[in-house]
């Protein structure tokens, strides 16, 4: 009986692709092998993955104008840049100060003059009087904190003297920072902005009581942004947004300012580098395109494994619908499903009638198995017997492809076989095709089988 291939394409790939892709494969097997049939097994539009309801889960999808989604783009932008860079913020305060943004908005005096021509001499700039209050912050008395002595703890806290409510905030300070795992870094993270040269910088240019108010929301949120940036690098972060604000305007309170009204110059500056520079603005515009054009390739994988059966039956009433050896290749997705059947198979009720071969390229089905996700075989077992030969094609360049034969040790119907295409990922990932390395291997294999 006159040999056959059967070709099983990969994830994502509908018609228009795989008649491209069948048509190559088809003309290199039949150049090769000029007795065999060669046929295809496409069930991407069949068994793939679709937007059933028009993509309508996907916030990204929408036809007007969100101001409250844009909004919390910029916002998340914003701290995306604060916890890479918890000093970002004071820096823009330092290098430009505030006499710079009153010039470029046309409200103040050319750049480079001093921040304030008319300060009296001896009386300390107001933006002083903040650093002090951030200093102090170390002396704060909230239970579970390393303490470190204050030397005027007996000062008033800000310029009018005692505050009633002092108790209860640092009370709920004290709560907010262990409830959310930021206790541990927070002195540390006092000292990093306490001591910096942004700080200093900043302060000196606060002359004006208003500049004082937003140098500490800056301060502040410096301080947030550099013990969530301590806490998440040890994974012990769990802060949500409205903690971490609540933390803030806590913050903000002690050093003399008021975190409900935003710093207006260094936000300004900060709000639109952000959006240029982070990937959040990016991602929030292009989530419905990202989400709709990631469905056919990763829908495809998630729906086989929720629901793989449908095309493992296809695949065995089409690898059946013959008779004669056959020659199965697998690309990918498509590798995997036949692992999955012919394993299923071999296991329950024997091979399947002409299966000799199996040959899979750029396939995920060892990696699978060896993270115990494999649907056919437990975690750790072996390929059952009536399993046939099989030959596992990879490319070092191609992230998604993987070895067999070290999963399956031992096993001598197992073999790996690497190729080259000098590719990067992802075109690594489709590059097998046009390897003549590739049919060479392939009819090795054939011939090591006693096929044809």
């Amino acid at each position: 009986m006159a040999m056959r291939f059967l070709f099983v394409h990969g994830t994502g790939v509908r018609r228009e692709r795989h008649d491209a892709l069948f048509a190559l494969v088809r003309e290199r097997l039949a150049a090769r092998f000029p007795g065999a049939a060669v046929e295809s097994c496409f069930w991407g539009e069949r068994f793939g993955a679709s937007m059933g309801a028009g993509g309508v889960s996907v916030p990204g999808l929408r036809t007007g104008p969100d101001e409250a989604g844009d909004a919390e783009a910029a916002e998340a932008a914003e701290w995306g840049l604060l916890l890479a860079d918890p000093l970002c913020e004071l820096r823009v305060l330092a290098e430009a100060g505030w006499d710079t943004a009153r010039a470029a908005a046309g409200s103040g005096g050319p750049e480079g003059e001093d921040d304030d021509p008319f300060a009296m001499p001896g009386i300390r700039a107001a933006g002083a009087r903040v650093l002090d209050l951030l200093d102090r912050l170390h002396g704060l008395d909230v239970p579970g904190l390393p303490h470190r002595p204050d030397p005027d703890a007996g000062a008033p806290a800000g310029p009018d003297g005692p505050q009633a409510p002092e108790a209860a905030r640092a009370d709920e300070l004290a709560a907010l920072l262990h409830g959310t795992g930021l206790a541990p870094g927070f002195r540390s993270a006092l000292d990093t902005v306490a001591r910096s040269e942004e700080a200093a910088r900043a302060g000196e240019r606060a002359t004006a009581e208003p500049e004082a108010r937003e140098l500490a929301t800056a301060l502040a949120r410096a301080v947030a942004a550099a013990a969530l940036a301590a806490a998440a690098a040890g994974a012990d972060a769990d802060c949500t947004a409205a903690e971490r604000d609540r933390l803030v305007e806590l913050l903000t309170a002690r050093l003399g300012g008021d975190a409900r009204v935003p710093g207006a110059r260094a936000a300004a500056v900060l709000g639109r580098l952000a959006m240029r520079v982070t990937t959040q603005p990016l991602l929030n515009a292009r989530r419905g395109a990202l989400t709709l054009g990631a469905t056919p390739a990763l829908g495809d994988i998630l729906r086989y494994q929720a629901r793989g059966a449908g095309l493992r039956a296809f695949l065995h009433e089409r690898i059946t619908a013959a008779p004669g050896p056959t020659v199965l290749i697998g690309h990918s997705l498509g590798g995997i499903a036949l692992v999955d059947l012919l394993a299923l198979e071999a296991a329950t009720g024997g091979p399947v009638p002409g299966a000799e071969l199996l040959v899979t390229v750029g396939s995920q089905a060892p990696y699978l198995h060896e993270i115990g996700a494999l649907t056919a075989l437990p975690p750790g077992s072996a390929l059952p017997y009536g399993f046939p030969r099989w030959l596992n094609v990879y490319d070092r360049q191609d992230v998604l492809s993987y070895l067999a034969a070290p999963v399956f040790p031992g096993d001598p119907r197992v073999t790996d076989h690497e190729v080259s295409s000098r590719q990067p990922f992802p075109a690594s990932h489709s590059a097998y095709w046009k390897q003549p390395s590739l049919y060479e291997r392939i009819e090795q294999a054939v011939a090591e089988a006693g096929i044809g």
